[in-house]
């Protein structure tokens, strides 16, 4: 299968592109500042700004699907990027006839999402980190939905929990809308995403993802992914 990551350099992008070419994808990796990336035959780097419709145009044409791991730090100014680049994606897809579209959300944006057994996520992390520290990047994921969900496209959005890195794909649910878990890996998102692509179990839907062979510590995973990293 060809397909286009897009955030191809960030974290959650890394582990897509590396996962997709292990199992014999073709991949067009698409980043503004393409770096990291693996060296491999199957394998096509471009450098681009997915809010550029012009810029991002040439990388879709001819795909079969495309994948986006966009990531911003989280900042408490208004935060545009993924439904930027959700419009301009969504507009070139039309145009090249390519019809997959996965794109990374966030549980949060499920108002229904409250995980099992986790007191003080929910009443002391979740309303100060998700609803305060990081409320302009969700609130530009919902309009990036709903830019997906008003086209005629093939998509599914994709709903992690707290992200963070762990070297391996583990043990990890899928669940219609946002899955019971506070945590997931970015090797398992990945994972998720791919095999979504082969199973189709979520056609113009949202599928959370959750990992549930292991977990970071709190204080790390704000330290971590809140206040540094992007996606």
């Amino acid at each position: 299968m060809r397909i286009v990551v897009i955030g191809a350099s960030g974290p959650t992008g890394r582990q897509l592109t590396g996962q997709a070419l292990a199992a014999g994808h073709h991949v067009t990796a698409v980043s503004r500042r393409p770096r990291g990336l693996p060296r491999h035959d199957h394998l096509t780097v471009v450098a681009a700004d997915a809010t550029d419709p012009a810029a991002i145009e040439p990388a879709v044409a001819g795909a079969d699907a495309v994948l986006s791991a966009l990531g911003v730090t989280p900042s408490r100014k208004p935060v545009t990027t993924y439904s930027a680049a959700a419009t301009a994606v969504v507009a070139a897809m039309r145009r090249h006839s390519v019809r997959r579209l996965m794109v990374v959300s966030s549980s949060v944006l499920d108002p229904g999402w409250r995980p099992s057994n986790a007191f003080f996520f929910n009443h002391v992390l979740d309303p100060y980190v998700n609803r305060v520290l990081v409320r302009q990047v969700h609130q530009d994921m919902r309009r990036m939905e709903e830019v997906v969900r008003a086209s005629d496209l093939d998509w599914t959005v994709v709903r992690p929990s707290g992200l963070f890195e762990h070297p391996t794909v583990t043990d990890h649910l899928v669940a219609d809308g946002s899955a019971d878990g506070v945590f997931t890996a970015r090797a398992d998102l990945a994972a998720a995403m791919l095999r979504e692509l082969d199973e189709r179990r979520f056609p113009r839907r949202a599928m959370g993802v959750a990992t549930t062979a292991v977990k970071p510590g709190l204080v790390r995973l704000v330290r971590d992914e809140v206040l540094r990293s992007p996606r």
